[in-house]
């Protein structure tokens, strides 16, 4: 077993709860010192704010819960591959690592459509492990949007 495998099952509960509430289902939790201070699902339609993608959402709940706004030493699971807004935030957050399931062919920001993490401007750098529980991740996405279509 991944040691990774039970945060990211963490994060599917989340992005299943995202599925119930109609939103994109991408689950987030950040991790420190094995555990879990911030949880979030994507929830921009319900909360009317295009900024809460899962990751913020788990960010901001983490940084009330350590009582910092940096995130140093944490570890942020994510469902799908973070878009360019997200992997800004987990740099100013300055999250120490990324782990994510699916990858995000059109809007992934890590190793999709760039590799935003890696510029060589940045001040801080995140490591990166992508692909656990890859094929659960995806199937919670694929899920929504095919009961999307048909419904």
């Amino acid at each position: 077993m991944n040691p990774h495998d039970a945060f990211m099952r963490a994060a599917l509960d989340q992005a299943r709860q995202g599925f119930s509430a109609a939103e994109v289902p991408v689950g987030a939790v950040v991790v420190l010192d094995g555990d879990i201070v911030g949880r979030g699902f994507n929830q921009p339609i319900g909360s009317r704010d295009p900024t809460a993608h899962a990751e913020i959402v788990a960010m901001r709940a983490a940084a009330l819960a350590i009582g910092n706004y940096r995130l140093v030493g944490t570890t942020l699971y994510v469902t799908i591959e973070p878009c360019l807004m997200c992997v800004g935030a987990m740099v100013h957050a300055r999250v120490g690592t990324l782990v994510f399931g699916a990858t995000e062919p059109k809007a992934g920001a890590v190793v999709s459509s760039c590799r935003a993490h890696e510029m060589p401007s940045l001040n801080h750098h995140i490591e990166v492990v992508g692909g656990v529980l890859e094929e659960d991740c995806r199937a919670v996405i694929q899920e929504f949007f095919r009961t999307r279509r048909i419904g």
